[in-house]
């Protein structure tokens, strides 16, 4: 059969166990990122066509959801997990783009975005047309925010008073898109590429710095 990349409904709410179960394990792995939540939440997310799941014959294999904030302004596909014997396979990158054209279709006005400390995420979501962004231009609702607490490192974002953090802030806005010449896309290139690097830097200082402490 292979691997089906779904949205995911009422027929899939029995995976929504083993998916907290490998959000978890994410999140500890990384060290940053994915905020813990409960079975009843995914069901929820499941039943209002607001996920895609991926299955390869009945196993779960990888998962994501939207979110929407701001009054439905502002929207985040959310949790992308997949399962460590399914990766190097161009899967996130599936279940990423599946998630942004599920976003698109409910919900055409919004801006899409994320923050992120991946830079493979950050390449997949350049690929979609995201940009690199300050957090003042995302969402400022605050239970977003609240979100980031089960994350080791919301110590930054509250130091900075929320300003910025290891993560990165990344924008899809549909209504500034224009086609775009050679150059405007190299441009565009090089500060995605200053933002992983800058990124990247910002995670090895903090490294040192919790090494040191």
């Amino acid at each position: 059969m292979g691997i089906q990349i779904l949205t995911a409904s009422e027929s899939h709410v029995l995976y929504a166990e083993p998916i907290c179960a490998l959000m978890e394990i994410e999140a500890q792995k990384r060290g940053t990122g994915i905020a813990k939540r409960k079975p009843e939440y995914i069901v929820k997310k499941m039943l209002q066509s607001q996920a895609v799941i991926a299955l390869d014959g009945d196993n779960l294999v990888g998962f994501s959801y939207i979110e929407t904030w701001t009054h439905q302004q502002f929207v985040a596909n959310s949790g992308l997990i997949v399962h460590p014997d399914y990766r190097g396979k161009g899967l996130a990158k599936a279940i990423k783009k599946a998630i942004f054209e599920l976003s698109k279709k409910n919900y055409p006005q919004a801006k899409i975005f994320g923050i992120t400390t991946s830079p493979a995420v950050m390449k997949i979501n350049s690929d979609l047309g995201y940009e690199p962004v300050d957090f003042a231009q995302l969402t400022q609702d605050e239970d977003f925010w609240k979100g980031c607490s089960s994350c080791p490192n919301f110590d930054i974002l509250t130091r900075t008073n929320r300003k910025h953090c290891l993560c990165t802030g990344m924008l899809y806005d549909n209504k500034s898109l224009a086609p775009q010449s050679p150059d405007a896309k190299l441009a565009r290139w090089s500060r995605f590429r200053a933002r992983i690097v800058k990124a990247k830097e910002r995670i090895k200082q903090y490294s040192i710095k919790k090494t040191q402490a």
